[in-house]
């Protein structure tokens, strides 16, 4: 069950400037603060299913969460993960669709809905949250070409060390010598993201500690040698 908030101001949310509604006036902005709902979300439970119908927006203000696809085999394929600043059910509320996968909270969350209709008229009144929209949007399909293209040229170890970059540089935080990753995946939702099986995951992971690539507290896991790891992904960033 979720908890609701309905009149936290849009001025004070942890994200603004990372959303949707970064560079709206305060007129414009106080207009979205009293149309939105502010809900609590606890690890593990589910903002929309694939295959329902969207009745709006979702904005995230904190927490972490998982959009996934169910394949014909009953088999979950993580599209995304999406954080602070992020929006849910854009796609599908813009293209008129059923929602194409399903967005599960992996962090706890506090997340803003806008319903439809606000959404169909500030989008029209405001080009700046349609042209932030887009810049979403054009950043997400940028993803998951990146990520298809892995998948077929790339092996696991190659597409693991991928990953992991890929979390740092989204969710890593600075400590000493060593960055920190700021969001547990299972090694379950890490094979998902790799296209592969779990014991490959768990086999990698441990080759990587022990030639220093990473280090693992507990859950937490430390990238320790990023130059390695970019060799290891043939990338550069």
């Amino acid at each position: 069950m979720t908890t609701t908030f309905k009149n936290v101001d849009c001025d004070h949310c942890v994200s603004k400037d990372k959303g949707i509604f970064c560079q709206l006036e305060h007129a414009a902005l106080t207009d979205v603060n009293h149309n939105k709902v502010m809900n609590l979300y606890k690890k593990g439970q589910t903002i929309f299913f694939q295959g329902n119908p969207p009745f709006g927006l979702y904005c995230i203000s904190s927490g972490k969460i998982k959009v996934s696809k169910l394949g014909n085999d009953g088999k979950e394929s993580i599209i995304r993960i999406a954080g602070p600043g992020d929006v849910l059910g854009h796609r599908s509320l813009f293209s008129e669709e059923n929602y194409t996968a399903t967005a599960t909270v992996i962090e706890d969350s506090a997340i803003c809905f806008l319903d439809k209709k606000f959404i169909y008229k500030a989008v029209q009144k405001e080009p700046t949250i349609a042209l932030n929209l887009i810049q979403k949007l054009s950043k997400e399909m940028g993803s998951a070409e990146a990520r298809s293209a892995a998948l077929s040229q790339k092996n696991v170890r190659e597409r693991l060390a991928e990953l992991l970059l890929m979390l740092k540089k989204t969710y890593g935080i600075k400590e000493g010598n060593r960055w920190r990753l700021d969001i547990k995946l299972t090694r379950e939702e890490m094979a998902s993201m790799v296209g592969t099986a779990n014991e490959t995951v768990i086999r990698f992971i441990s080759e990587f500690k022990e030639e220093g690539l990473i280090e693992q507290e507990g859950k937490t896991i430390f990238v320790v040698d990023e130059d390695r790891l970019l060799e290891f992904a043939n990338l550069n960033f």
